[in-house]
């Protein structure tokens, strides 16, 4: 495969394993961290259509599959991790840019309102395609709008009304690269939402595996219903699969435990869905990411 020249890095066969919270699963073909956003979108309008493109952010919402993935996987660097206050209640922050860091420049800012970014492991990129959220709010609630790059290579802006959002779910074409977002919130004393981040990291700490090689959050919640409550009802609280385990502290988890294969944390939590489906008669949907090709 011939690619375009850039001016950021290119890597063949780059593994991903080290890259994503489980620490499992194979290589990409490409991994390309470009420079700017000029080096993005020019490389991704030389590319050969027929090339996917997948953008990475901080891997914790991701299963790799141990086979890796073709084409080329996106990483954004230091120069998308930027965030400026841009009025009293609006932030702009760079597509690669992580919730702690948005949260906490809210808070200097005197910007309430986005303190739930604080309890999501991930970038700016990946919460706003995957309109993430917690703690009864959402990336819809407070997104404006946000700058993509087209795997055509075009930039465009588009509304958060352009998005389609659903839970956990946006109308992001496949291939686009979201590289910065505006947030809007109210205004609101620093030493408060300083306190209801704190709240939030307490409550996060005391419920959830963080310490753990783990993914996040394994399934939606169905309507009406917890997905770790179905889980534990169904018996699963502690299964285990090779090294692979569903959280003994919070069951919507699934766990390394120490050398689990993809393979085995993907067929863990197929596991988990079979029985939940037999117990309950509800079919849990994953909220992870799966992606790239089996061994």
């Amino acid at each position: 495969m011939v690619l375009p020249a850039v001016r950021g890095r290119l890597t063949q066969g780059a593994p991903l394993a080290p890259l994503v919270w489980f620490k499992s699963g194979g290589t990409a073909q490409w991994l390309f961290e470009p420079r700017d956003a000029d080096d993005l979108a020019d490389f991704l309008r030389d590319l050969d259509p027929a090339v996917p493109v997948m953008a990475l952010g901080l891997g914790s919402n991701m299963i790799v599959r141990d086979g890796g993935v073709p084409g080329v996987v996106v990483r954004l660097g230091k120069a998308f991790a930027q965030v400026e206050r841009l009025d009293d209640t609006s932030l702009r922050c760079g597509g690669g840019a992580s919730g702690i860091l948005v949260s906490s420049t809210a808070r200097d800012a005197g910007i309430g309102g986005v303190e739930f970014l604080r309890s999501i492991p991930g970038t700016v990129g990946g919460f706003v395609r995957m309109n993430g959220g917690a703690y009864g709010r959402e990336v819809k609630d407070v997104l404006v709008d946000c700058d993509v790059v087209l795997r055509s290579g075009e930039r465009r802006t588009l509304a958060v009304a352009d998005l389609g959002y659903t839970y956990r779910h946006s109308a992001l074409p496949t291939g686009a690269v979201v590289i910065a977002a505006t947030f809007r919130g109210h205004a609101a004393e620093p030493a408060a939402i300083g306190a209801e981040m704190d709240r939030i990291a307490a409550e996060r700490e005391a419920s959830q595996p963080l310490r753990s090689k783990t993914g996040g959050s394994t399934f939606k919640n169905p309507a009406g219903h917890k997905a770790w409550a179905l889980i534990d009802a169904a018996g699963c609280r502690g299964l285990t699969r090779g090294d692979a385990q569903v959280s003994e502290k919070h069951c919507n988890f699934l766990l390394n435990l120490g050398s689990a294969t993809s393979a085995e944390i993907e067929a863990l939590g197929e596991e988990v869905r079979d029985k939940v489906k037999a117990q309950s008669g509800v079919t849990l949907e994953w909220e992870i990411q799966r992606v790239g090709v089996a061994k």
